[in-house]
């Protein structure tokens, strides 16, 4: 995207714009999201570096898209801070939204609160990575807006703010990755979604149409010579929301098919990686329980013995028998020879018992003080994800594995990196070391792991164990974090040329995080967007109450080819609802969401309902297709 720097211009936008303020790449990565996707005027205000890295030309349409190429507004600033004045020149008091995306969480704060101020009905995206600040700030931005409207609908005032972290957006996708190989997935409900591409089906052969059928690919996806897709307009084109009829005619296409992302490697069991406790066999080394058994055995055959040669009952034999064994009874001086013997040998075993209960001692002190010191790969640990790096992203993606149930080796250079508490609180296995020096990937299993995702912040030292662990496992699952663009092409051509038969993939956090900033600022109803060859996929969540395309009607009789599907039904209590279904569950419970839902469901207007739907269908559903029509022309 390209654009002509206006700085210091105070001409006022036009009312209904969206805001962008940032001093690093999401910031534009937004702007092109908002841009190409949701068809918006935007004003982007962003640093003076930022704004050198923008050539100057007008700012137009890719080629086949809706628009024609017609020219999308978009309007750069420069201001070294989002101050109120900043603020008042990009037209906040008349914008739709404004996102602030600054590194730094006390800037994003401050600028909240004064545009908070500005606009009390402006919708804000904040990016934060202090989770209890950002959730505390949400509920203090939100009273803010109620307490300067008090007639504001509760519809709006749910969405008013939203605060999301990149590294929070970026981890399903990250995760997804190393699980599916793709970063095409929507999350709702805490429910990790993919399109998947399937190819056309042979002869006989029944199309795998997964939750259900998105998109018919065009039919030029398979030709060398069309393999980026036709244009978006033609009869050969992606046909998006296809109904069965279009489907069954659609012989020779593939389609693009909705489905749950699983890991399809082996599981851990869960005591190795999960346990929070010690288990009694592992306090004591096996030759330590042997020795003690030893002793046992040795204890029950003197008492077997004494009380064959003896007088003594069995009680009595045992209670003797002790006490010569801890030394503790009196000589037997007087007494027959048995008796003698019998207490020299009892004795010795007491002697022996003695390092015996030391050993023990000291082991399981040392077993109680690695419960909290990080743990080791385990020796038969195979099919497991290596995650490099536990910084800000690392942590986060740590943790959406965990959720997902896949076994994970970590590897870290910093004793106390950001993700290093929480591997500990996890269980998970972490090598500590530089990952370019010799053996610390041998050390987390590479040659026996199921995928490697290289998430620390250098794209070189990424690229050398990305290369590295190829050379150790030529077929590897290999995610890499890149930031240069140019540099990732490059990395991920080469390396798809090098070795054709593994899946290599190059993901930047500001490329995945974008579009669930910009689904923010249309609105927490959107759960996120999908592109299919030149077109886009949006998946929203919407109340049936309002919609007459919905209220009253079956799912079937809901349904609008080529403009929106209802896939999914919330199950959960209008009082009870998450606001917000595109954030993953931290709190344990299982997901709601109903997805096998009947053709001949009768929606009801409590009902809350997840859809798919086009640009065009998302704006006529919510009330903005004049708008729509006028930004599109």
């Amino acid at each position: 995207m390209t654009a002509v720097p206006q700085q210091g211009n105070t001409e006022a936008p036009v009312r209904g714009h969206m805001v962008v303020c940032g001093d690093d790449g999401l910031a534009r990565r937004l702007a092109d999201e908002l841009r190409e996707v949701y068809r918006q005027r935007v004003v982007l205000v962003v640093t003076e570096e930022g704004a050198e890295e923008r050539t100057a030309g007008p700012v137009t349409e890719p080629a086949g898209t809706s628009s024609g190429g017609a020219v999308v507004p978009v309007r750069v600033s420069t201001a070294s801070a989002p101050t109120r004045e900043t603020l008042l020149r990009a037209g906040v008091d008349r914008a739709q939204a404004l996102a602030l995306l600054y590194e730094d969480d006390e800037t994003n704060l401050r600028a909240a609160l004064a545009a908070r101020r500005l606009s009390p009905g402006l919708r804000l995206v904040v990016r934060m990575y202090n989770r209890k600040l950002g959730q505390h700030l949400e509920e203090l931005l939100d009273q803010a807006a109620l307490v300067h409207s008090p007639g504001m609908d509760r519809a709006v005032l749910d969405a008013s703010t939203t605060v999301l972290s990149d590294a929070d957006t970026a981890a399903p996708a990250l995760a997804a990755t190393a699980v599916a190989g793709t970063s095409k997935v929507v999350q709702a409900d805490g429910v990790l979604l993919r399109a998947a591409e399937r190819i056309p089906p042979g002869r006989g052969e029944v199309p795998d149409t997964g939750l259900c059928t998105l998109a018919l690919l065009s039919s030029t996806t398979t030709d060398p010579a069309g393999a980026e897709g036709s244009e978006a307009s033609g009869p050969q084109g992606p046909v998006l929301l296809p109904d069965d009829r279009t489907v069954a005619g659609g012989a020779g296409r593939g389609s693009v098919v909705l489905e749950t992302v699983q890991y399809a490697g082996p599981a851990l069991p869960a005591r190795r990686l999960a346990r929070r406790g010690a288990p009694l066999r592992e306090l004591f080394s096996s030759r330590l329980r042997w020795a003690l058994a030893g002793i046992v055995a040795s204890v029950l055959a003197l008492t077997l013995t004494t009380t064959a040669l003896t007088d003594a009952g069995p009680v009595h034999a045992a209670y003797i028998t002790l006490l010569d064994l801890f030394s503790i009874n009196d000589p037997a001086l007087d007494a027959p020879v048995t008796h003698q013997v019998l207490q020299l040998l009892s004795g010795l075993v007491g002697l022996a018992l003695l390092p015996l209960l030391i050993a023990g001692a000291l082991e399981a002190l040392g077993t109680f003080r690695a419960a909290g010191a990080l743990r080791r790969p385990p020796r038969g640990l195979s099919g497991h994800v290596v995650l490099l790096g536990l910084g800000k992203v690392g942590s986060r993606v740590l943790a959406r594995l965990r959720e997902l149930d896949i076994p994970v080796v970590c590897v870290e250079e910093d004793p106390d990196a950001r993700g290093i508490p929480l591997a500990r609180g996890l269980h998970v296995p972490v090598v500590l070391g530089d990952v370019t020096d010799d053996g610390v990937l041998e050390s987390a299993k590479i040659h026996r792991a199921h995928a490697l995702l290289a998430l620390t912040s250098s794209d070189t030292t990424n690229l050398e164990a990305a290369l590295y662990a190829r050379t150790v496992k030529a077929d590897l699952r290999v995610a890499l974090r890149l930031y240069d663009d140019e540099f990732a092409t490059a990395v991920y051509r080469t390396l798809r040329t090098a070795h054709p038969d593994a899946l290599t993939r190059s993901r930047s956090v500001t490329h995945l995080s974008a579009p669930a900033f910009a689904g923010a600022m249309m609105g927490r109803q959107i759960l996120g967007a999908i592109p299919v060859e030149r077109k886009v996929l949006l998946f929203a969540a919407l109340l049936v109450a309002g919609h007459p395309q919905f209220e009253g009607r079956t799912v079937a009789e809901s349904f609008r080819p080529g403009a929106w599907r209802v896939l999914a039904l919330d199950m959960a209590t209008p009082g009870t609802r998450r606001p917000d279904l595109a954030s993953a569950r931290h709190d344990g419970e299982q997901p709601q969401l109903l997805w096998d839902l009947h053709s001949g469901y009768v929606l009801q207007p409590e009902d809350r309902v997840v859809i798919a739907t086009t640009r065009r269908g998302l704006a006529e559903l919510l009330g903005r297709h004049r708008a729509s029509d006028r930004t599109d022309a």
